[in-house]
Order: C-alpha cells, then sequence, then structure tokens
C-alpha cells in the first residue's frame, strides 16, 4: 500500500498537468526509499522499479506500458489498472446496488458481499513479503541506478533523448534552468580537478 505523501505528490503532479510517467515517479521513489530503508529488498534494479510502477498503475495513475515492453509485462499492467477501477468502484456504487438489492428481496446478498470483499489470499502476500526480505539492498545503490538509467537511455534514440532533454529545460522554467546550470558549472569544475 502506498504512502499518503506519496499519493499526495501524484495527485499534485497530475494537477499540474504532468506526465503519468512523472506521477508513477513518485511511487517508484518510494519503492526505492523502502529499499534503502531495509523495509524488504530487491533482486535488481528492474525489480525495484516494476513494484514502483506496479504500485502506481493500481493507485489510479495512467501509465501504460511501452510498445516494445514484453506479453506478461503488458499483461500485468493491464491487470493493475483493472484493479484500480476496482479499488475506486467498490463502495458508494456497491453500496447503492446492495440497497436496491435488499429492497426488491433478492436472495443474492452473499454473492454481493463477497465480490465486493475479495481479497488478495493473505498467505501469497506473505509469502511475497518473506521473499522479498531475503533479498539484498545494494540494486537501489547510486551506482545501480546509475547504471540502469545509462542501460535505458542506451535502447532510446539520440533524437528521442534530445526530445526529452528539451521537453525537460522547457517544463523547468527559468530559475530552474539557472540553479541547473550553476549545480552543472560545479559538476564541471570539480571533475577538472
Amino acid at each position: 500500500m502506498p504512502e499518503k505523501k506519496t499519493i499526495a505528490k501524484a495527485r499534485k503532479d497530475k494537477r499540474e498537468g504532468k506526465s503519468p510517467s512523472t506521477q508513477a515517479g513518485e511511487f517508484v521513489h518510494e519503492e526505492i526509499e523502502h529499499v534503502r530503508e531495509g523495509k524488504h529488498g530487491a533482486r535488481s534494479t528492474k525489480q525495484a522499479i516494476a513494484i514502483g510502477l506496479s504500485k502506481a498503475r493500481r493507485a489510479g495513475v495512467k501509465n501504460k506500458p511501452s510498445k516494445t515492453a514484453s506479453k506478461a509485462t503488458k499483461k500485468k499492467a493491464a491487470q493493475d489498472s483493472r484493479a484500480a477501477t476496482r479499488k475506486r468502484s467498490t463502495g458508494t456504487a456497491a453500496k447503492k446496488s446492495t440497497a436496491r438489492k435488499r429492497a426488491a428481496g433478492t436472495s443474492a446478498r452473499k454473492s454481493t458481499a463477497k465480490k465486493a470483499t475479495a481479497r488478495k489470499s493473505a498467505t501469497r502476500s506473505r509469502a511475497t513479503t518473506k521473499a522479498l526480505k531475503r533479498e539484498g539492498h545494494s540494486a537501489v545503490s547510486k551506482r545501480a541506478l546509475s547504471a540502469q538509467g545509462r542501460k535505458s537511455a542506451a535502447k532510446r534514440t539520440s533524437s528521442s533523448r534530445s526530445a526529452a532533454a528539451k521537453k525537460a529545460a522547457h517544463t523547468k522554467g527559468a530559475a530552474g534552468r539557472k540553479s541547473a546550470a550553476k549545480k552543472a558549472a560545479r559538476t564541471r569544475a570539480r571533475k577538472a580537478s
């Protein structure tokens, strides 16, 4: 279950008109923090990112998988998106339909109650958590995340990377660009010495 502050950050990003991948980034960041804190581990950087993206989709972020994603990844993404819509629909709508059925005198009360309370198996959930706790924490080190970022960027075309950089510079604003330029200058100076 994502933390309230993460959901709030993602909603803020949505209000500001930021892309779904930016909104999902909040959940990925939370997951990386969880691994660093020792709540659980991750076998690889990709696994930590995948868990974060899954949480984002389940929280209602409309983040589609890439066109080149595997069949299994696309299936999981669709499953997570469906889970998000189910969460939203169970609530007042379910209560109203149950009330209508009671008023009509139908005997289908048990089946609707079962559907509303259908939960993930506690045994399976415990097993997943236990398996993750056995994994290491080096998958989210600065070095590992940097390597993953470079690997991911290498798969993209140079024009795609360039367009993304231009868009980022544009959305950053004048003050943001100025501070970024200063930081870049400091980094260059440090590497030079």
